[in-house]
């Protein structure tokens, strides 16, 4: 792409965490039975007024101070109008004139380079029905019609496939972290709109550009844009040209197809929704609102390496997820050994949640047990073997570590009298490995050392079964 510039926006919308939908009382659908959460509103009967959903307005303008985004204390709702089977009525309330939010950006890093991405505003919406299209004909279900989105939508700042979804995972982090949405890509919680165009290197102005609609996995936006780009590329190598067009993506086939031409807004006849007053903010409310927000994931990551002096790997890995994050600090609190919590969560932790399935909401071993059994490690009471079955009996069932150390026998031997008797056995059991560790063959002395082991059933002090080897072999 080296002689073409790509330029990449993306128009997100986000299913907000709300109990009940944007404009009427019904509960968010979730995964429910087909066309129960219904009422005249949200099926667009004549004569059913709207109501504004408080909480999904406070949730959007979160996201905005989340963002850096000017807040707007005066704004207004608008009528899409539209025929299609998916809006009964005809018309999608959203806004189109006077959004929540205006401007901000979203940091991403790419290759190790940062970047900020432009955001140049987010409005408040509701969705549409559910259609799943067969062979022969289409179900819809209104069920999810009217449900809270968030619609966010970027500059086309973005160059590559890879910064587009470094912007998402990006955002879908920050939103997660502050409870604005669980963002299951599988139930549909994110859904993206993907606007792309290339131009000649050395110039400056845009070039045509089309529209991926109704995106909703990562992976596939990432192919889509790798095949979308290097199409638009080779049509203009080809010396054709570019329409301005809504295109869909086959993933089975690995290509965009032609929808249709492409909407202006003109084509949508917005007006302002008459049913519905201005919505207004106060200064005061809006500062409310900010005071609510977590610390963001980015800003976590550089603390972590700040103040428990972490690779920046690790704090990656332990800030993707908040429980997780707040897990470790949990831990580190009572430990002070930052690097082993570190290394217990990342490694056998989430293990152990991985196999069964679980999150760390379900984890039986509290962070003060963990930081318990790190003590008896470092106390060298119980070596690094001891420490995984204990591991393991914490996070079956919980308890105390040392208890679990106790009554299974697991206490390190650091008796020097009876490590001796067990480097002896070793050397009279192996002679031929202990001629190659007098002859100069280091490694040798690691076998040695995993005999005493044995012979103690892994209770012996390493450190100290090595130094007994050592001392007997060289004397």
């Amino acid at each position: 792409m080296s002689d073409y510039i790509p330029s990449i926006g993306l128009e997100v919308h986000v299913q907000l965490k709300t109990r009940t939908k944007m404009f009427c009382a019904c509960p968010v659908h979730g995964e429910g039975a087909p066309n129960t959460a219904v009422c005249p509103v949200c099926l667009g009967l004549p004569g059913a007024l709207p109501t504004m959903n408080r909480e999904a307005i406070r949730k959007t303008v979160k996201v905005g101070l989340m963002i850096g985004s000017r807040i707007a204390l005066r704004s207004a709702f608008d009528r899409k109008n539209y025929f299609y089977p998916d809006m009964s009525k005809n018309y999608q309330i959203t806004q189109q004139a006077a959004p929540l939010c205006l401007g901000g950006a979203v940091e991403i890093e790419v290759g190790g380079r940062k970047k900020a991405i432009r955001v140049n505003h987010i409005h408040q919406e509701e969705d549409v029905a559910k259609s799943t299209h067969m062979e022969t004909s289409t179900e819809i279900d209104f069920g999810r019609a009217g449900t809270p989105l968030m619609e966010l939508v970027t500059e086309p700042d973005m160059a590559s496939p890879d910064e587009a979804i470094a912007f998402l995972t990006a955002l879908k982090e920050m939103l997660v972290y502050a409870g604005i949405s669980d963002c299951n890509l599988e139930l549909g919680h994110v859904r993206c709109d993907v606007n792309s165009s290339v131009r000649p290197a050395g110039t400056d102005k845009l070039g045509v550009k089309t529209e991926l609609k109704n995106m909703n996995t990562f992976k596939g936006i990432h192919r889509a844009l790798e095949y979308e780009l290097e199409r638009q590329i080779g049509v203009l190598r080809g010396g054709g040209q570019l329409v301005q067009e809504t295109r869909r993506w086959d993933d089975v086939a690995g290509v965009t197809l032609p929808m249709r031409s492409k909407e202006y807004a003109h084509d949508y006849r917005y007006f302002p929704e008459p049913d519905l007053p201005p919505v207004t903010l106060d200064a005061a409310t809006v500062e409310a609102w900010r005071a609510e927000l977590p610390e963001l994931p980015a800003a976590k990551r550089a603390r972590f390496v700040r103040d428990y002096s972490l690779p920046e790997y690790d704090a990656g890995v332990l800030t993707a997820d908040r429980a997780m994050a707040e897990y470790f600090e949990a831990t580190a609190k009572k430990s002070k050994n930052y690097k082993a919590v570190s290394n217990w969560v990342m490694g056998e932790l989430l293990r152990a949640l991985g196999e069964q399935g679980q999150t760390i909401a379900d984890a039986k071993i509290t962070p003060d047990a963990l930081a318990a059994l790190i003590a008896l490690v470092d106390a060298k009471t119980i070596n690094m073997p001891a420490a995984k079955e204990v591991f393991q009996v914490l996070f079956d069932r919980g308890g105390n570590p040392a208890a679990i150390v106790k009554e299974k026998g697991l206490a390190q031997v650091s008796d020097t009298g009876a490590i001796d008797g067990f480097a002896e056995q070793a050397i009279a059991a192996n002679e031929k490995v202990a001629a190659e560790f007098r002859g100069g063959k280091e490694a040798a002395l690691m076998y040695l050392v995993g005999q005493v082991m044995k012979l103690s059933k892994g209770k012996a002090n390493p450190t100290l079964a090595a130094d007994a080897l050592r001392r007997k072999l060289q004397g």
